[in-house]
């Protein structure tokens, strides 16, 4: 009875972030929905006057649009390529970072930087490392060919244009998948290095008295206790990777492609942000709801392969 009298403050202290989560979270979920399933919504039309059906017209809409498909297949290559690629390379930094004691706090800090800075802003500073300034196509007017050009002549190699106009496809992915591994690294860190020092070092112990190789302590100790944790990363790193928008602006800008070739890079959810200056809520819903069900059916998937994966 006691604790039933007290219950009204503890809703009367969580009154204003419900009321916030009802208002900015839960109603513009619901209202997407609706407005998905209302044909052809168009808000000015809508201010007009103009009524709309239910139906499934959006839905058509967008997986008719000639570029629904592109974006898909850049959503999905992306993903492809800088989860494993990122989930690899942070498990070993982690593992490294677990086994150095000298400045270890030191290293944690730099390597978590890039997570607390601007998206945008570091998109453009690897916008700078690949550019090269001048007319590709006529040696003597360049002035500066990028960092990681001057880097690739240091060893004998050519430069390459890499997000100029000119530029080709397979060079503009090469970028952007370095930018988001390097990007998606600090938090994948992050949280295996939690998972590493939660592990009991009895089995470390064990495994010195036993003289196992490193290889094999690695694999047979220490990804199979750090699995749920890896499984976090993909599953986080799929989610994330979907819903891929601001590295891609942060490189070649909200043309989302290089200058001869504008879209060229362009993602789901930079499809659905084209379709909002136009006021096509309707057709922004649909292709939202369409990246959730994506979305949706990724993670089902990833779930099921953790259940025989995973070992808790």
């Amino acid at each position: 009875m006691v604790e039933s009298k007290h219950q009204w403050k503890a809703w009367l202290y969580l009154a204003p972030a419900i009321v916030l989560l009802l208002v900015f979270t839960v109603w513009p979920i619901i209202n997407t929905v609706r407005l998905a399933f209302l044909d052809g919504y168009n808000s000015l039309a809508n201010v007009g006057g103009q009524t709309f059906t239910f139906g499934v017209k959006n839905f058509l809409d967008v997986v008719n649009s000639t570029d629904f498909f592109k974006c898909l297949k850049n959503t999905m290559l992306l993903c492809v390529l800088t989860v494993p690629i990122s989930t690899l390379l942070a498990l070993l930094i982690a593992v490294a970072l677990n086994s150095i004691k000298p400045l270890q706090k030191v290293l944690q800090t730099i390597f978590f930087l890039p997570y607390v800075t601007n998206s945008i802003a570091i998109g453009m500073v690897f916008a700078a490392m690949f550019n090269i300034i001048g007319t590709p196509h006529i040696e003597r007017l360049i002035q500066s060919k990028g960092i990681v050009n001057n880097i690739i002549e240091a060893f004998g190699g050519t430069h390459i244009n890499w997000i100029n106009q000119g530029s080709e496809y397979w060079a503009n992915i090469v970028v952007m998948v370095f930018y988001i591994v390097w990007n998606a690294l600090p938090f994948k860190i992050l949280v295996l290095l939690g998972g590493l020092q939660s592990i009991n070092k009895q089995y470390y112990d064990a495994a010195k008295v036993d003289s196992t190789p490193r290889w094999r302590v690695f694999s047979k100790i220490t990804v199979p206790l750090l699995s749920p944790m890896i499984a976090y990363v993909v599953i986080t790193g799929f989610i994330g990777g979907f819903k891929e928008y601001t590295s891609i602006v942060g490189v070649f800008g909200a043309k989302m492609g290089p200058a001869h070739d504008p879209g060229r890079l362009n993602t789901i959810v930079g499809m659905i942000y084209d379709a909002l200056p136009q006021s096509n809520y309707g057709y922004a819903s649909a292709a939202a709801l369409i990246l959730f069900g994506i979305i949706f059916v990724v993670t089902m998937i990833n779930m099921q392969v953790s259940k025989k994966r995973v070992h808790y």
